[in-house]
Formats: structure tokens, sequence, C-alpha cells
């Protein structure tokens, strides 16, 4: 049994170490994976064919159209100049004196309405650097303030955030993107005023020790002054759009959970209409979105939508591909001999479904680097357990959903993750350099997720 243990956590090991030295996970995820399996003396290629690649494209059936449409919306926020003209009335709104609130809140309009991480991270960026500069505030201090905004609590913790890691959830426990509202409020606030405090920590400690902006740093956007953006009110309706029709298709009289009956649903294999609405109802608000981010600079838009629509649909082929593979990975390891027994420690180090759930969740997405991926894994090995346990403690499903989803974005931002690389290559910095303050965001995120689920177990 030792050995067999030592085989998944040898296949993690390398996986996370492959991952954070740039290898792709589509290529060594199922290598690790099938490395597991000989070690414990598994069947290899039915583990292959009929484990990892049937729940990889599983996945893929599930949650490619969120990808690519999310994908597609923010490259047209992005096209249209919308994205940025957000971010530039905010940050001009809010001036230097709060340049670190306002980078913080133009990073949290745009994630919350729907754009991708790394478009939020490419729009905002210009303008960080304007207001930093100005506010003679060190610039290694731009990604942890960027992923504040953008990878914590509007990700995963505000209830309607159309991000995929709120999204997945719906799916194991049938819930949608609006499930506790009030906890995930309260996550929020936690992340929010706690991050804040901490980077305004970090700035007064580079003015104490007369450290400015800083000189001779890499990737320096190019002065947006003359720069003309579209109008801010028609700049914030393809984000508005999206979530009104999210909220009026999730849980409105309208919503897409009435629109077929249960003899058509039979007839598709949908025994539980709930799994698969969240799904249908942000498809159908991220579609209204891209038409009407289209719309906006519809010339400019025009010329460079080839190949806008080729880079997004190539972005998400990515992102899905990538996650898809940890997915297959999770479920071969939960066959392994060796997983019943990690299963059982993850288990009893606390007999609470929530805050075993948190658990393994952050355990999960830390290891692959990704949280979506942590998520997938998490919920699709042992979701049902955690469904049936709260099922028993009478704790609604609406409480699984929002402690997985924030769990996921917890330790996800280690070093090796894919979103914090891609940050730090925009800005021009190192890990160095500037991964302190994410790390701390990121620790921040963990303990805020940890201390809902512990007082949630408690009442």
């Amino acid at each position: 049994m030792v050995i067999q243990v030592l085989a998944i956590v040898l296949a993690l090991g390398l996986l996370m170490f492959f991952a954070y030295r740039g290898f792709p996970v589509i290529v060594f995820a199922p290598i690790f994976t099938l490395l597991a399996v000989v070690i414990s003396g598994v069947a290899l290629m039915p583990s292959y064919t009929e484990v990892y690649m049937l729940n990889a494209a599983n996945y893929v059936k599930n949650f490619f159209p969120i990808f690519l449409l999310g994908a597609i919306f923010g490259k047209m926020m992005e096209l249209s100049g919308a994205a940025s003209s957000i971010a530039q009335t905010i940050v001009k709104a809010l001036g230097s004196k709060r340049a670190m609130l306002a980078v913080v809140l133009a990073c949290s309009v745009l994630t919350y309405g729907g754009v991708s991480l790394f478009v939020v991270a490419f729009a905002v960026y210009p303008f960080a650097v304007a207001i930093f500069r100005e506010a003679d505030i060190p610039k290694r201090l731009i990604p942890g303030t960027i992923a504040l905004g953008a990878f914590t609590y509007t990700m995963d913790a505000l209830p309607g955030t159309p991000q995929i890691q709120n999204i997945i959830p719906t799916t194991y426990f049938g819930t949608d993107a609006y499930a506790a509202p009030l906890v995930g409020i309260a996550g929020a606030l936690i992340v929010f005023i706690g991050g804040l405090w901490w980077l305004e920590r970090r700035r007064k400690q580079a003015a104490a020790n007369g450290e400015g902006y800083g000189t001779g740093h890499k990737n320096e956007p190019e002065v947006l002054e003359n720069a003309k953006y579209p109008n801010i009110w028609i700049s914030v309706l393809p984000l508005l759009l999206v979530l009104v029709f999210n909220f009026l298709l999730s849980r409105t009289s309208m919503s897409v959970t009435n629109w077929y009956s249960s003899e058509l649903l039979e007839t598709f294999n949908i025994a539980n209409v709930k799994t698969v609405s969240s799904s249908w109802a942000l498809i159908i608000a991220l579609c209204i979105g891209v038409v009407a981010a289209g719309c906006i600079n519809i010339r400019q838009v025009k010329g460079k939508m080839a190949a806008g629509l080729t880079a997004a649909a190539m972005g998400s082929l990515l992102a899905i591909f990538n996650t898809a593979s940890e997915v297959g990975f999770g479920n071969v390891v939960k066959t392994l001999p060796g997983f019943k027994s990690i299963q059982e420690w993850i288990m009893n180090i606390s007999d609470h479904p929530l805050i075993s759930e948190a658990l393994s969740v952050n355990i999960l997405a830390g290891v692959t680097g990704s949280a979506s991926g942590g998520l997938s894994i998490a919920l699709e090995v042992m979701g049902k357990s955690y469904l049936s346990m709260a099922q028993t403690l009478g704790i609604s499903p609406e409480m699984l959903h929002r402690i997985a989803s924030m769990a996921s974005g917890g330790m996800d931002t280690l070093p090796h993750n894919g979103a914090v690389i891609t940050l730090l290559a925009i800005t021009g910095l190192t890990h160095k350099q500037s991964y302190k303050d994410i790390f701390a965001i990121t620790c921040l995120k963990t303990i805020a997720v940890f201390t809902l689920a512990i007082v949630l177990s408690i009442f």
C-alpha cells in the first residue's frame, strides 16, 4: 500500500514540477498518469483509453462552449476598446492617491463582467503603470494588485460571476451561479479588505525606504494620454448584459429550467436539468455579450475580427485541454488502489464536508497549479461523497458549491500557476521581484475560505 500511495504522490509531484518548468500539461499529464498506473500494477491501456480519455472528453463536452465564448467575449471587449475604456475611467476617477484601489476595482469590474483573467491583465496593465508611475509606487507591486482584483473574489466568491470556477460546481451539486450569495459576499469582503490592507502596507514600507516606481523596467507600455476609447456607458453595456441575462435565465420565470418538458429532456438522457441549466444560461448570456461587444467600434473590430477570433479560439482550446488533461489524470488516480488511503486521510482530517471539501480542493488546485483543474479533479473524485454527507447533515448543496469554488482560488496561484506566469510576463517582472505579494494574497484567500468553512460547520 505504501508503494501504491507513493505512486500517486510521485505522479502528482512530477506533474507539478514539469508544469512549473513550463512543459505542456497536455503532454505530460497522461505520461505521469500512466506512470502511476504502472507502479500501482493496474491495467495500462484500459486506464488510458477508458478512464483518462473518456473523462477528459466528457469535461470538454460539458465546458468547452463556456471556455470558447468567454475567450471570444474577452477578445471582443479588447478589440473594441471597451475593456480599456472601463479601466481608464476607473483609474482616472480615483486618481493616483488611490492608485491601488483603482487598479483593483478596474480588474474586478472586468472579471465580474465575464472578461477572461488574461484579457483583464492585458487591458489594465498600461493604466496601472501610468497611475503607479504618477504616484511613485514601486512597479513590483503591480502584479499583486492585479491579482487581487482579477484572481480572487470576482473569480469565485461573488454570486453570479460567470468565471468557470463558479460554474464547474453546478454540474456536481445541481446549483446555479448565484449559490450561497451571503457566504460569497462575506468571503469577498474579507479578501478585498485584507488584500488592500496588505498592499497599502507594502506601499508604505517602500515609501519609508525611499523606493519609488523605479527605472530600467522591461515591457513598459506606450504612453496612453492621447488614446481614444468608446464612451464608458457603452463600454459597460456588454458586461451588464451578461450579468443580467445570466441572472434572468438562472433565477427568474425566464429560467432555462422551464424551457423544455421532462419528456423531451429524457430523450437527451438529461435526468436532472439543474446539472446543465447553469451552463445553458451562461452560454446564452455570453452570446448576447459577444454580439453587444462586437457592435462597439464595429469598424475597428471588423478589420481585426478574423485574427481576434482565431486567437480567442486557440487560447480557449489550450485552456480547456490543459484542464481536461488534469481532469483525466484525477479520474485515473481515483481508480488506483493507493487513492483510497489518501481519500480516507483527507476525510479523517474533518468529518464535516465543508472543511474536508475546502482542504481537498485547495490541495489539488495547488498541486496542479490550476483553480479549475484542481476543482474539477476534487469534485469528480469526491463530489458525490460530499453531497451525501451534506444531505445527511442537512447542509445545502449551495454551501458546498460556494466553499468549493472559493477553495479553488486559494493555493492555485503557486509559482507554477499559468495565470501567475502570464501576469509576470505581461508586466516584465520576475517571481523574485513580485511573487511575494501574489503569495500573500493567495494565503489570505486560503485563510478566508477555511475561516468560512469552519464557521459554517459550527453553525
